[in-house]
């Protein structure tokens, strides 16, 4: 007899993030809804001053509002030589509509001039479960790389066009998916959470 698939959804309306969730829960006995599924659900305000709080927050308010356990993330770029930044305001560095290109494209403008050296930087994220009740789990993961001088691959969202992880000389956008998600921050955390959130989920049917 099968065993039953525990539904969780997942806080996002980024298409991108869907398709690399999906895959990264590959294998797990879950079924992965997303908001496209609760079109009711009103958005969270990311208004933390770290990705660990902006994804709690997410995942409990979404728990809250569906009856499910809600999976959220919270991620971004940091750039040394601009002392961390856009850090938690990644998606909208550019403003509040600003497109992943926008926002790329300030990023490089505000490194130009800056020598290869000095284009340090890490993607991080921060993977958080909630019950409705409120109880979570959490993990971190790194992807550290180098800031490229120009956009370049059409794979992936976000600052994937100008980031090349340490080790590769590909931007995340240039790499196929499968290699992207094997080396990225949302895998590192992944993989971290993977084994505490089946431990999670079976706590929770006591």
């Amino acid at each position: 007899m099968a065993t039953e698939k525990t539904e969780m959804i997942l806080g996002t309306r980024n298409h991108g993030k869907i398709a690399e969730f999906r895959s990264l829960f590959k294998g797990m006995q879950i079924k992965l809804l997303s908001f496209y599924d609760f079109p009711d659900v009103p958005p969270v305000v990311e208004d933390g001053k770290t990705f660990q709080e902006n994804a709690a927050k997410k995942a409990k308010a979404i728990a809250k509002a569906t009856g499910r356990i809600a999976v959220s993330d919270d991620s971004g770029l940091e750039v040394d030589f601009l002392k961390g930044v856009p850090g938690v305001y990644s998606a909208r560095f550019a403003g509040e509509r600003a497109t992943d290109r926008d926002n790329a494209r300030k990023v490089l403008k505000r490194l130009d001039g800056a020598a290869w050296e000095e284009r340090s930087a890490r993607f991080v994220c921060v993977i958080c479960a909630a019950t409705p009740k409120g109880k979570t789990v959490s993990a971190e993961g790194t992807c550290t790389g180098t800031i490229s001088f120009e956009m370049r691959g059409c794979h992936g969202f976000g600052y994937d066009p100008i980031f090349i992880p340490d080790g590769y000389t590909l931007t995340m956008a240039e790499m196929e998916p499968e290699l992207k998600n094997r080396i990225s921050h949302r895998a590192d955390a992944m993989n971290k959470f993977r084994k505490a959130l089946e431990g999670f989920v079976q706590e929770q049917k006591k």
